[in-house]
């Protein structure tokens, strides 16, 4: 140990610059590369690229190179002259024409996210979220601070839309839900519901009622839910201003009423953290996200089986999808 060539040295420069390759990834989806390359009938080079998004071209030959080493982009040279195009994985992730799109998501990632956690070590001594130090918002009010205006409520909308088309199907798919004919899907007013909502469901009455996720939104994993279970219906909750927006500018599922029985179950869409909380990274990862943005955190299956039973939940079942969510089944 000690040396530049040893591998604890090089593992910590690849943590230390790993902000770099966050930004670089940011960088070509907000000047919109992807985009451009996506709908140029061949290769671009790099006065082309430079020229489409309105950046200088000693700038983007730099930004393409380094995609290249990312396996973002490909390349080939001819005449000495290098031509650029996506990879598979930037044409199914980084492009707004690809259905499974994650463009918006990583803008919220970039915009805001990095904002906070350029905050971390302030979040950790305080165990506060950092919006009031990155934006000037206080947070005391969460949704307030998260929806802080109609420009950022609709890109955060936009960004679980992008997570929903990925994963929804996992975490849908994950127990059968089929026997639910009734879904109800709680956004942003899952917690002043909750207690109404768990109060009513312990009266004892008859028809099965599912309640899923807690990101209403947009609508997105509404949707999909209808796609897999044809004939179920679905509510989705939010607090108004995002339901304006939603109908604005999503394709949105209508309200209806919501009749609250005996037979529910939760369907709990989250990251779940091994029983030790050492992994999985990313889950951690997560769980610190939420520590400057939310102040909330993963759990464990173990510690999901305690709150739900404690709130008369039964029948606990959870499964790890292999995606980046999770699913924990209850019923009343």
């Amino acid at each position: 140990m000690g040396s530049s060539g040893d591998d604890g040295y090089r593992l910590l420069n690849e943590y230390a610059n790993g902000f770099m390759v966050s930004q670089v990834l940011f960088a070509a989806c907000e000047l919109g590369v992807f985009d451009l390359l996506a709908e140029a009938p061949g290769p671009l080079d790099v006065a082309a690229v430079a020229a489409g998004v309105e950046a200088s071209s000693h700038g983007t030959e730099l930004l393409l190179d380094t995609c290249v080493s990312l396996k973002l982009l490909k390349v080939e040279t001819r005449a000495g002259k290098a031509f650029y195009e996506n990879t598979e994985l930037s044409s199914a992730y980084l492009t707004r024409v690809s259905p499974t799109s994650q463009c918006s998501l990583l803008k919220y990632l970039g915009r805001t996210s990095y904002g906070c956690w350029g905050h971390l070590a302030d979040a950790v001594r305080e165990g506060k979220n950092q919006y009031l130090e990155t934006f000037g918002v206080p947070a005391e009010d969460l949704f307030t601070a998260i929806y802080r205006s109609e420009g950022e409520r609709l890109q955060f909308m936009r960004a679980l839309q992008d997570v929903w088309s990925v994963n929804g199907r996992s975490v849908l798919t994950a127990f059968d839900l089929s026997g639910f004919p009734r879904m109800c899907d709680l956004g942003g007013t899952w917690m002043k519901l909750e207690t109404l909502l768990l109060s009513k469901l312990s009266q004892g009455q008859k028809t099965k009622y599912r309640m899923f996720s807690l990101l209403g939104g947009s609508g997105a994993l509404a949707k999909e839910c209808l796609s897999l279970y044809p004939g179920c219906k679905v509510t989705v909750f939010d607090i108004p201003e995002v339901v304006r927006t939603a109908k604005q500018h999503f394709s949105f599922l209508q309200e209806e009423e919501i009749r609250f029985q005996e037979g529910g179950g939760i369907l709990v869409i989250e990251s779940l953290l091994d029983e030790d909380r050492r992994g999985p990274l990313l889950t951690q990862l997560y769980s610190l996200n939420m520590l400057v943005q939310t102040e909330g955190q993963e759990r464990t299956p173990t510690h999901y089986h305690m709150l739900l039973s404690s709130a008369g939940f039964r029948d606990f079942q959870f499964k790890k999808t292999g995606a980046i969510y999770d699913a924990v089944l209850v019923r009343k």
